[in-house]
């Protein structure tokens, strides 16, 4: 199954939200460690997404199996390496 932006962007409003019946009140230090959260996530997935691109061209230069399963190597990582946590 994979998640959109919006999906993503949903979660982190109800983080923020739970952070908020914690304590009553969201206060800026929770919405820096919120934002702070957020942002790091994001850096993590693209960086991991990076990776798998990284395998992909690699599987691509060698020249050892059709692109497509190059192709399958690119978004089996993706799917189970970088999105496994979200679901």
């Amino acid at each position: 199954m994979r998640y959109s932006k919006r999906s993503f962007a949903v979660i982190s409003v109800l983080f923020a939200v739970l952070l908020s019946f914690r304590g009553g009140t969201l206060n800026a230090s929770d919405a820096d460690r919120v934002s702070l959260t957020v942002a790091a996530t994001q850096i993590a997935k693209q960086q991991c997404i990076n990776m798998c691109r990284a395998r992909y061209r690699d599987c691509r230069s060698k020249k050892q199996v059709p692109s497509f399963e190059c192709r399958d190597v690119y978004q089996d990582c993706t799917r189970f390496t970088c999105f496994a946590a979200q679901g």
